[in-house]
Parts: C-alpha cells; sequence; structure tokens
C-alpha cells in the first residue's frame, strides 16, 4: 500500500512539474479588437476573470488613431472559464488583524513567468504600446514596466497595488518618460486604496509623469474610470 502511495504521489508531482513546464512555455491566447492602429493598447485582465471581459468595455475604449485593443488571455486555468497570470495567494499575504493583503514585499516566481510569456505576445503587437490591467492584470502590467525593458508608451494601473515595491522603485529612473495613469476605487473591498495613493505619491515625487484618478467605489472599472482612461490616452503624444 505504502509503495502505491509513494508511486501516486510521484506521479502527481510529476503531472504538477509538466503542468508548470507547459504553461512557461506556451504561447498565449488574445482576443483582438479596434482598428489597425497605431496604436496597441493591451490591457491584462485580473484574477478568476477572463480575456472576454474587457469586451464590456470595446465601445467605451477611445483609442487614439483608430488604434488596435488587445486582450491577452492568462495561461493559469480555474473553474467556469476564469483564468489568472499566477497564483495570487490572497490569504496568504493578508497580514494578521488587517483586512487587506499586502504584496508590497512579494516575490512570486509566478509573476516572472507571466511577465516572461506577456513579452513574447508583445513581440507581434505593433508599436507604440500602452500597456495596462486591472488588479492582478495592473500588477503584471507594472511588473514589465518597471522590471524589464520592454518598450512602452505608457502604463495604465486600474485597482492594482504594487508587488515587491522596492525593486519597481529601483527601476524608476529608467521610466521618467513613461506617461502612468493609476486609478483606485476608494472603497475597494479587494486591494487597498491606501496603498495605491501612497504608490502614486511615490512616484510622482520620483519625477515621474503619473496621472491620479481616485473615484468613489470599489473594486471595479465605472465609466468615470473610462472617461478619465480615454482622455490621459488622448494626451499622450505617440511615435506613429
Amino acid at each position: 500500500m505504502k509503495r502505491w502511495s509513494l508511486i501516486a504521489a510521484l506521479a502527481g508531482a510529476m503531472a504538477l512539474a509538466v503542468f508548470w513546464l507547459w504553461i512557461q512555455v506556451a504561447a498565449l491566447d488574445a482576443i483582438v479588437r479596434g482598428g489597425d492602429g497605431p496604436p496597441s493598447l493591451v490591457l491584462l485582465h485580473g484574477y478568476g476573470s477572463n480575456a472576454g471581459d474587457w469586451l464590456q468595455f470595446e465601445h467605451k475604449l477611445q483609442v487614439p488613431n483608430n488604434g488596435r485593443l488587445v486582450f491577452p488571455q492568462g495561461s493559469l486555468r480555474g473553474p467556469n472559464g476564469s483564468r489568472g497570470w499566477w497564483w495570487l495567494n490572497i490569504e496568504g499575504h493578508t497580514p494578521p488583524g488587517q483586512r487587506y493583503p499586502d504584496f508590497s514585499m512579494a516575490n512570486p516566481g509566478g509573476i516572472k513567468v507571466a511577465s516572461s510569456l506577456v513579452r513574447n505576445l508583445l513581440v507581434n503587437v505593433p508599436q507604440p504600446i500602452v500597456l495596462g490591467g486591472f488588479s492582478q492584470g495592473a500588477m503584471l502590467a507594472a511588473e514589465i514596466a518597471f522590471q524589464t525593458d520592454q518598450e512602452l508608451a505608457a502604463l495604465v494601473m486600474l485597482s492594482g497595488t504594487t508587488v515587491n515595491e522596492a525593486a519597481w522603485v529601483e527601476r524608476f529612473p529608467g521610466r521618467r518618460r513613461l506617461p502612468i495613469f493609476i486609478a483606485h476605487g476608494r472603497h475597494d473591498r479587494v486591494l487597498p486604496f491606501a496603498t495605491m495613493e501612497r504608490f502614486q505619491e511615490r512616484v510622482n515625487a520620483t519625477g515621474l509623469d503619473v496621472t491620479w484618478f481616485p473615484f468613489d467605489g470599489g473594486h471595479d472599472i465605472p465609466d468615470d474610470v473610462i472617461m478619465a482612461l480615454n482622455a490621459f490616452l488622448a494626451r499622450l503624444t505617440l511615435p506613429l
């Protein structure tokens, strides 16, 4: 019995290893809408969501010059069609006695894998690229902006939070010309408003070009955020 239990455990471990290796090499799918561009607005969905959830904003988003919309699909599969970019483990990063998670000192290996997968997809996306996301997607977009040399025309963070913040800050000087849009709901019950309010102050104090849009809402993307984002996109000076 013990022998078969050991064999079953080894088989399970091997299956997980093979699955993890497959995730690291599999190309991402993406939904593409809009015009031919440039530019390209690439938006990464949140944890437990999927690329199709962006379609509700397809006719509300106003990308300059009839630009294209690209909605990549996260490689981590969940129930009922949900996707993610890496295992977020909110409970494990919520300090004792606190309501909200704190990822500011976390350095999950999965975010590096997700970053690589998204960057591989961006190779085939026409420049200039505005990269953004919602919730976990915003974390990943910022990770790419502040931990890689990916060429970007702007960064968009919608209801996100910081991950390994000290490492991000070290790379701020190299992104001084990068316009950044950050929006967060004052009543967000998933990721704390206070973290992003502090972060945008830190970004601004470093001399980066940040547009901060706090709103009276929760963990979502209301119409006033979309209107503010459209105004931000319209102000960008984009190479054509």
